[in-house]
């Protein structure tokens, strides 16, 4: 169990943010299946709020690195 979520972390960091919300949607899809197992429906759940954290994290260093052009041609922080 701990090397399926070790594994899964590895996983995670490697998505894109794109490929990382297509895989967020395709995990809500299934949960909303009420043939789901609870069981799965947890793993899923567990998955898919490792999945968004990671998304955050992207999105923070990407927020960091844009940056705006002032008026006397230099660059502010966005």
């Amino acid at each position: 169990m701990l090397e399926e979520t070790v594994e899964q972390g590895k996983k995670t960091e490697e998505l894109t943010l794109e490929a990382s919300f297509a895989r967020l949607d395709e995990m809500l899809e299934k949960m909303e299946d009420r043939e789901l197992p609870l069981e799965e429906s947890f793993r899923l759940y567990q998955q898919g709020m490792e999945l968004l954290a990671s998304c955050n994290e992207k999105i923070d260093v990407v927020e960091k690195k844009i940056r705006i052009m002032n008026g006397d041609g230099g660059f502010d922080e966005f």
